[in-house]
């Protein structure tokens, strides 16, 4: 699980130097490989993944500067070290100034070779780790997120503390907005793998021509628009936890390739000819019946009972009825703070309207509203009519301004959330859906009623 995966090249004309890095580097736990001219790294580096390039700027042919441009195009991420005679330290400013990430100046000394390289390679880490926080919102991960002291949650709470432990596969079912990832995400946290990414992929909102290549990773030219090397998710993952999210969504041609990648704990990017050994734990969640779908059909058995090792069911919120208070308390502290706003309560009332309430879209669909009411209340107490306005105004009442103010901006926010989702699922639109934790045909009702349809 922690064993280095990070992969450097070295291209140099002179051998000697060449296979003293090697050794070196290699002592120190990476996977090297070299090149002995510009054109041989430029091949590689268009058809190989790596993490580090040092390279001699001086070299017949493809110069080390020439090489920097070239491989930058490639993958603009990925940091290069130069290497440099005495004589010749300002063409390695110059590539400085082109996005060399450092210098060694020949003849090299290497405990400094080493501290150079460890830290070009923290660097790169960093700025991999930074771009994958940007796409996801970062959750407190300690069991205290679990609110709600229901007999289910309590049993799922235990299961998820006894499995965390092992590297066993997970299979989490339940309704959209049941907080399937936040289980996910406290499995991996509590595992021995919680100082490795946590990374998650909704299958359903990424079109199918491109969840094996958000998956597996490509190389540049693998398809049209594949203007650089893109490293897949599941070698993002290595060392840590990847959650496949809506799984049963997967056609049974990918199937086949995830099956494969789970017994043989290797990917081969879209477009190359090199395998790359992967160490993920593998989390799967889904609304459906996978058993169901196995027996129509729909779902490979195979890769079902590969996956189901743990099988974790989760309630809807209908059936656990007990944990609403708790839930409710708890958004309501969270959005007043995050408002900076005096903590409100929720009027004894507006809990009746909520206990009663059948809530389709499950936790997700109670959050969302109490992040509303939190900000339309115009007092201490969140009261019915700011939870459910239509629900509790009578037939013969004349609307207020309060209560037409109120109603324009519970729209403004229902908009906002609607363009959120669609947002975050590229504009398909039955991912969406489950993300608001309404029907398909429910949104497009909403998309009409606020000038949405294309």
């Amino acid at each position: 699980m922690g064993e280095s995966h990070e992969r450097i090249l070295i291209a140099d004309d002179e051998e000697n130097l060449v296979t003293l890095f090697k050794r070196i580097l290699q002592k120190e736990g990476h996977e090297v490989q070299c090149a002995s001219s510009g054109e041989e790294a430029l091949d590689k580096l268009e058809t190989e993944w790596f993490d580090l390039v040092i390279t001699d700027l001086k070299m017949p042919g493809l110069d080390g500067l020439e090489l920097l441009k070239k491989g930058k195009a490639v993958n603009p991420a990925m940091p290069f070290i130069m290497l440099t005679a005495f004589g010749t330290v300002h063409s390695a400013v110059e590539a400085m100034k082109e996005g060399a990430y450092d210098y060694l100046v020949k003849p090299l000394d290497t405990e400094e070779l080493k501290v150079v390289v460890k830290k070009a390679l923290e660097v790169h880490r960093l700025t991999r780790e930074v771009e994958r926080l940007r796409s996801q919102l970062e959750l407190d991960l300690d069991f205290k997120q679990f609110v709600g002291q229901s007999k289910p949650m309590r049993a799922i709470l235990r299961l998820v503390k006894i499995v965390a432990k092992s590297n066993a596969t997970v299979l989490i079912q339940g309704e959209s907005g049941t907080g399937k990832e936040l289980i996910a995400r406290a499995i991996h946290q509590h595992s021995p793998r919680h100082d490795y990414p946590f990374v998650a992929i909704d299958c359903a909102s990424v079109p199918e021509t491109l969840l094996e290549s958000e998956l597996f990773g490509h190389v540049r030219g693998a398809f049209t628009g594949a203007i650089s090397n893109k490293r897949g998710l599941l070698e993002e993952a290595h060392g840590g936890t990847l959650l496949l999210d809506e799984i049963g969504e997967t056609t049974p041609a990918f199937q086949v390739k995830l099956l494969r990648v789970l017994q043989e704990s290797e990917i081969r990017p879209v477009g190359s000819t090199r395998n790359t050994k992967v160490n993920v734990r593998i989390i799967a969640a889904t609304n459906k019946n996978l058993k169901q779908e196995v027996e129509k059909g729909a779902f490979r058995d195979d890769l079902f009972y590969r996956l189901s090792v743990v099988p974790v069911v989760v309630p809807p919120l209908r059936e656990r009825r007990e944990d609403i208070p708790p839930l409710v308390d708890h958004f309501i502290k969270k959005y007043c703070k995050q408002g900076n706003m005096e903590t409100k309560r929720i009027a004894l009332k507006a809990l009746k309207l909520l206990m009663e309430h059948p809530w389709p879209g499950n936790v997700r669909e109670l959050e969302h509203l109490i992040e509303r009411a939190v900000v339309l209340s115009p007092g201490s107490d969140i009261e019915p009519e700011v939870l459910f306005p239509i629900r509790t105004a009578k037939p013969e009442e004349v609307s207020t301004p309060l209560q037409e103010a109120t109603k324009r901006a519970a729209e403004f926010v229902e908009r906002d959330r609607i363009m959120e989702a669609l947002q975050k699922t590229r504009g398909k639109r039955s991912p969406a859906a489950r993300l608001l934790g309404i029907s398909r045909a429910a949104l497009y009702k909403k998309l009409k009623r606020y000038d949405l349809v294309n």
